[in-house]
């Protein structure tokens, strides 16, 4: 029998025990719809707001009100988005500027919006995975909209000069948002002293629920509506309200963001001694810079080897890992993030990321380098990319 070891918690983690115990009431007994006047309704109303108040407070928020509720990270990021982006363009204001880099959510929002006439300037986030502070000030025009720059990259975990970017767009009069959906829980966040105006975030990747996520737009900023229909959410985004998901939420950031440090240096000590290990690899690579990334995360390429191949022959093992975002691993195209970083395509294909939550021990980061080194030996042995890399190697 195999040893069991999950790796993957950027693409989504477990629901917590206390988490799930905090939602399960709102299943059976507390099934009131929140509109409702009567007791049972008011109960609901009332575990909403105290999670509002929970999501504010774990991101420095000034008020409770300038929460949204939503159905995860990528329906927050296409609201932010569109919604900010049409509120501008009604001031001639029709340019946002991104980068190369950002989750699907955030560029394929940014295809729309280039078909309704928007311009975008996609900013390069170079070899480390970086985005260059001046490079962004020298993208920025008169009719810049919106800037779009995520905390923290989902894929190689770069962790972005986000204060500095919002500094600099506060002083411009730039509206900033950020996808902070891999950073919320891992990073110390405070979207007041950042000059953050709108984040998204999203509950399964912090221990929480699927289905829920959250839109902090800064009191003031005004988006357009998302969903028709009742007042909820302050007449935004209309449906009733998802009362279990929303509270798990709310407990899931609140136990994220009170540990952080501890967790971050344990999650850290794990994802070194991985990369230390991976890296003895022969003809294996680090993406990104090695101290600005998420304390839990590492990706790196292996030469000569299908990431896709790599990741069966390591469930075979007992091990789940991915090649890169959970969202695009139907495809057999490279990664858009590693080709960012400068990768040639038969490099980045082979592209491995194990990412770690507070549940991994150390016996399950050298289960991983027990594993990986046969695995990449095996796959290499019938690879005719490796046998090509070995005769260049030799002078052939």
């Amino acid at each position: 029998m195999h040893r069991f070891v999950y790796a993957d918690n950027s693409a989504t983690t477990k629901i917590s025990k206390n988490v799930l115990d905090a939602m399960l009431p709102y299943f059976t007994e507390g099934y009131g719809n929140p509109s409702s006047l009567y007791a049972l309704g008011q109960q609901a109303r009332a575990a909403i707001d105290e999670a509002r108040h929970k999501v504010a407070v774990a991101l420095g928020a000034k008020k409770d009100n300038e929460i949204y509720f939503t159905s995860g990270g990528s329906e927050a990021d296409n609201w932010a988005i569109k919604g900010a982006a049409h509120e501008m363009a009604k001031k001639g204001k029709k340019h946002i500027v991104s980068t190369k880099f950002e989750h699907h959510a955030v560029l394929h929002t940014l295809d729309a919006l280039k078909k309704e006439g928007f311009e975008i300037t996609l900013l390069d986030v170079h070899e480390d995975g970086l985005v260059r502070i001046d490079e962004l000030k020298a993208a920025v025009r008169e009719d810049t909209a919106l800037v779009t720059v995520m905390f923290a990259n989902n894929e190689i975990g770069t962790i972005q000069p986000i204060a500095e970017i919002g500094e600099f767009c506060r002083e411009k009069g730039i509206l900033f948002h950020t996808d902070a959906v891999q950073a919320v829980g891992n990073v110390e966040i405070n979207v007041e002293d950042m000059k953050i105006d709108l984040l998204s975030l999203s509950a399964h990747k912090i221990h929480g629920p699927k289905g829920v996520g959250a839109l902090y737009c800064r009191n003031g900023i005004r988006i357009e509506t998302l969903i028709n229909g009742g007042a909820q959410e302050r007449s935004k985004r209309a449906g009733t309200e998802n009362t279990a998901g929303i509270v798990g939420l709310g407990v899931a950031i609140t136990d994220a963001v009170s540990d952080i440090n501890a967790r971050c240096e344990k999650l850290k000590a794990l994802r070194d001694r991985f990369i230390d290990g991976a890296l003895k690899i022969e003809r294996s690579r680090l993406n990104g810079d090695r101290e600005k990334r998420l304390a839990g995360s590492a990706n790196l390429c292996f030469e000569g080897i299908e990431g896709e191949s790599l990741l069966l022959w390591l469930d075979h093992s007992g091990i789940c890992a991915s090649s890169g975002s959970a969202c695009t691993s139907g495809s057999l195209d490279p990664s858009h993030v590693l080709l960012s970083i400068g990768l040639p395509h038969e490099i980045a294909h082979g592209s491995l990321r194990v990412s770690f939550s507070d549940e991994n021990t150390t016996e399950d980061v050298d289960h991983i380098l027990n594993v990986l080194p046969l695995i990449i030996d095996k796959l290499r042995a019938m690879s005719p990319l490796w046998e090509r890399i070995k005769k260049e190697e030799k002078g052939e």
